[in-house]
């Protein structure tokens, strides 16, 4: 029997060609029905062409309240209430202690933490007993790296933040556990750093792996399934790293 079948789930970001929609193809071929909400129709409209049945998409920002309302009342018009919650969605930027502009700064913290708390906040009155939520976290929060320190403040955020709500939740049995996928083969790298410098910053990625490559999105999808699924049911509050030995060796 698949692990997740019978199961709802929801993937913000889940339509990227990236991890989220990996993670979205994951689910649904481990019998969940998963919906993906993300800001780009288009890209959501491939996502379902792609996985075929067993997904929804719901367009809509998750900094946007009445998005993610719109999003959990299709959750709840299904009537089956939500398992799995895989908080992915979220943005990245270059900026230094001297350039940062106030305004990337509050960009940047309204997606990946403003945004994941309503993201998860919006989701408990579908939420049922027992669900998984899984945060994504990147490894940037582990690291010193120039010109990150904005996106990776952000994301120690959504670390501290998944271990608070992992002790505030449990009462209810919800497991919530976070997942750092380190360098990965997605196209929001090509969108942040460009396509006329995405090889060589391809290759200074590869240097700094140790396992020699850089990681795919198939890869994540599978930790999120296992942290989705009973396999994971004695973990709380923990970060699973996918990241090819960056912050282990």
């Amino acid at each position: 029997m698949r692990r997740l079948e019978g199961r709802t789930a929801v993937v913000t970001g889940g339509g990227t060609r990236g991890i989220g929609r990996a993670t979205a193809a994951r689910l649904v071929a481990e019998g969940a029905h998963v919906f993906i909400t993300g800001r780009r129709k288009t890209e959501l409209d491939e996502a379902v062409e792609v996985i075929g049945e067993g997904v929804t998409a719901v367009p809509g920002d998750i900094t946007d309240p009445d998005d993610l309302d719109r999003l959990y009342e299709a959750v709840a018009a299904r009537g089956q209430g939500l398992d799995v919650l895989f908080a992915n969605a979220g943005t990245a930027s270059f900026a230094t202690v001297e350039t940062l502009a106030e305004e990337e700064f509050d960009r940047v913290f309204d997606v990946n933490v403003k945004g994941t708390l309503r993201t998860v906040q919006k989701a408990l009155p579908v939420l049922n007993d027992g669900a998984s939520v899984i945060i994504n976290v990147s490894t940037s929060a582990d690291r010193g790296v120039a010109g990150f320190g904005t996106y990776a403040a952000s994301e120690a955020a959504l670390r501290a933040f998944t271990r608070a709500w992992a002790i505030e939740l449990k009462g209810r049995g919800v497991r919530v556990n976070a997942i750092s996928p380190g360098p990965t083969e997605t196209s929001g790298v090509t969108e942040l750093v460009g396509e006329d410098n995405i090889e060589a910053y391809r290759a200074g990625l590869v240097d700094q792996v140790p396992a020699g490559r850089i990681g795919s999105p198939d890869e994540v999808a599978a930790a999120v399934a296992f942290l989705a699924s009973s396999d994971s049911s004695f973990m709380l509050g923990a970060n699973v790293y996918v990241d090819g030995g960056v912050n282990q060796v």
